[in-house]
């Protein structure tokens, strides 16, 4: 690692895992939100999850059950009304399970839909992959304080770097985590530029990062089939597009009900991939109330991004989440975040507009990566969202 951190903002750096282990008994005050954005600590009510369909996805690469299988989710998604807000959930039972099966439920109105993978050719990720990418994340995390430092930037072109909040020298309040982020597709022009120690770290991360790579490129197959989209739609920047990974430290809080892990959001990207050690993660649900998201032991969950809504003209919708903090236990996650290159211009799909009859008026301007990355440079996007920027008013 280099020897001085990389903004002058280091001076102001406060680290979570720090205060942590110096066993604060309360929050610093630039962690402590306004009353009305503080979080009410929900927990999970098992009592409103109600059994819906199952879609069994054994054969998906059937091409005699494909088209059955995709009319399938696309009846689903449409009877159940999940495209308002929904999250995936990837499940990989890693070991003697034989199918794959796809389904929903409702939790509190809001729906989410339930997706698990088990052992399909060049789709699995082994478990041993999920857990020593987990390990090199606990790592990093306790190493001195000193060496994260090393990596500290406040400038979010980074290819690399160490921080706590979404953007740390604008955000007025902090988010109770610490955080590395790093490209990761393709993983040679990146790897090097990882954290060199723990020595692990970039084995096994790398490993966790092409396997997730290789999910997303299947998953953006089927949900542009589920579009009626061609299945190899964007299939050039869908391979050649940008990977951001997240790891993420929530440490434990001694005022959870006063901060966030981080704030309010959505993802920009296309889809989000996210494999977390507990519960923790929350999204916003139609009626602007916010609903837990359960734990699932082995699985990941998969968010749509602001790329997916605008890319269908609305038919699907980014999820705004927020991550909770709990005053005992620390929580690590790793977000991996998909969208197309750099400067490649996203706009509504030609096949999904109709403004000819006024039935599918195109709704959203184009915009790149790079724009969104220039917009939370100037902008707090905890008070403005970056695709209401995009939206077209009619």
């Amino acid at each position: 690692m280099d020897n001085q951190a990389n903004s002058s903002g280091a001076s102001s750096f406060t680290s979570a895992m720090n205060l942590d282990q110096q066993g604060v008994s309360f929050i610093p005050q630039r962690y402590v939100l306004p009353p009305s954005q503080r979080p009410n600590i929900i927990h999970h009510h098992d009592e409103h999850v109600l059994p819906l369909p199952i879609i069994d996805l054994s054969d998906f690469h059937d091409q005699s059950r494909r088209y059955q299988i995709i009319n399938e989710i696309r009846n689903a998604c449409k009877e159940f009304g999940f495209f308002q807000r929904y999250i995936l959930y990837f499940h990989f039972p890693y070991r003697n399970l034989r199918y794959t099966v796809f389904g929903c439920f409702l939790i509190n109105e809001s729906f989410i839909a339930c997706y698990k993978i088990s052992n399909v050719i060049n789709h699995g990720i082994d478990e041993s992959a999920i857990n020593e990418a987990l390990k090199a994340a606990e790592e990093f995390f306790n190493l001195p304080h000193d060496e994260k430092m090393c990596l500290f930037s406040d400038d979010v072109h980074k290819p690399v770097r160490y921080g706590t909040s979404l953007n740390h020298a604008r955000d007025e309040v902090f988010c109770w985590r610490d955080f590395i982020k790093h490209y990761s597709h393709p993983l040679p022009d990146w790897i090097h530029l990882w954290p060199s120690n723990p020595p692990s770290y970039r084995k096994n991360m790398g490993n966790y990062a092409e396997a997730v790579q290789d999910l997303q490129n299947k998953l953006m197959e089927m949900i542009f089939e589920s579009l009626g989209l061609n299945p190899s739609y964007l299939e050039e920047e869908v391979n050649g597009g940008s990977q951001l990974l997240a790891v993420n430290c929530y440490p434990a809080c001694p005022e959870p009900e006063l901060t966030l892990g981080i704030h309010p959001h959505s993802d920009y990207g296309s889809i989000t991939v996210l494999l977390q050690t507990r519960s923790g993660l929350e999204f916003k649900n139609k009626n602007n109330n916010w609903e837990a998201v359960p734990l699932v032991e082995g699985g990941l969950v998969v968010q749509l991004g602001d790329q997916m809504e605008v890319l269908s003209n609305g038919v699907y919708k980014s999820v705004i989440h927020r991550a909770t903090v709990n005053v005992d236990k620390k929580r690590f996650s790793i977000v991996s975040l998909h969208s197309f290159a750099m400067d490649k211009k996203i706009g509504p799909a030609k096949e999904l507009v109709d403004d000819n009859h006024h039935q599918l008026p195109k709704c959203y301007n184009e915009f790149s990566f790079r724009e969104f990355l220039q917009f939370i440079s100037n902008n707090d996007i905890t008070k403005e969202r970056f695709l209401d920027t995009l939206k077209i008013m009619k």
